[in-house]
């Protein structure tokens, strides 16, 4: 299992000098987000892919997942979403999600992380919103199954879905195995829910954890491991009791400004938790 850390705390830097920083913090994996200021497909040819390539593998670096969620480049955190009454919209969706999956097939990734539909649209009901998912996300399902890169979606505070009460409905109706669950513990602790008892209850899906910490009011802001409320030792408990296989990446994207000091800071909380755990950590 690798320990990798999300380049998009370190969007002031660009993305091989973000890669040989999480490398020098001692970190043997890299969540890299696919979004300006660092892999936003339409921005790479074939040698910049091989130039990225080549970063990862001069620092020792795995790629853990592949962050497919925000589209800064063309719209914000959110928008253009799955869900949008817009086709025009959704497409710019879906063309950015095929691109991500032949990036991920690429630099040799299992899987890219994607939102949970988006936000509701005013006006729309939410039966509306999860056929429109369905339907787009029928239509990138094809070539993850033919690049063997999994879709995961990632359950988020004030989205489409956000508790596994609503994932698990969704997720029963899809007829693929490329389609799995991003398990953020933070979010789902955002969601009212205990993150050790919601991740044993979705394992089968899980392929891709993120970690961060939150505050006792549960308010969706990212924080070091060890400065919130999250009971990270019953977490890795699940997880080893469960014999995980997959990559976690740490997420700190609120850490712009000190990514290196929060990488070390949340190393040195997390690593005795994941030897008491008895996870084998990389």
């Amino acid at each position: 299992m690798i320990f990798g850390y999300s380049t998009n705390a370190f969007v002031k830097f660009s993305l091989p000098d973000a890669l040989e920083r999480i490398a020098r913090l001692g970190f043997a994996g890299a969540e890299i987000m696919c979004d300006r200021p660092h892999l936003y497909p339409d921005d790479f040819d074939e040698a910049a892919l091989k130039a990225v390539k080549e970063t990862l593998e001069t620092n020792g670096l795995t790629p853990t997942n592949l962050n497919s969620f925000t589209l800064f480049a063309v719209g914000d955190t959110y928008l253009p979403s799955w869900i949008e009454p817009e086709p025009e919209r959704r497409e710019i969706r879906v063309q950015h999600t095929l691109s991500c999956l032949k990036i991920a097939k690429f630099l040799g990734c299992d899987n890219i992380s994607i939102p949970p539909g988006g936000p509701l649209p005013k006006g729309m009901f939410r039966n509306e919103a999860e056929r429109l998912f369905h339907k787009e996300l029928d239509r990138a399902i094809p070539l993850a199954e033919e690049l063997k890169v999994r879709l995961l979606i990632e359950p988020e505070p004030d989205l489409l879905m956000e508790r596994s009460s609503e994932f698990k409905p969704f997720i029963r109706e899809i007829r693929s195995a490329s389609v799995g669950l991003n398990f953020d513990i933070g979010h789902f602790y955002c969601a009212g829910e205990d993150p050790a008892a919601a991740f044993q209850e979705l394992f089968e899906w899980v392929g891709h954890i993120h970690i961060e910490d939150i505050a006792p009011t549960r308010v969706h802001n990212h924080l070091i491991p060890g400065l919130g409320a999250i009971d990270f030792p019953e977490v890795f408990q699940a997880i080893q009791r469960l014999d995980y296989k997959g990559h976690i990446s740490l997420e700190l994207y609120p850490y712009v400004d000190r990514p290196e000091e929060a990488g070390k800071e949340s190393l040195a909380c997390l690593r005795p938790l994941f030897a008491s755990a008895g996870l084998a950590i990389e």
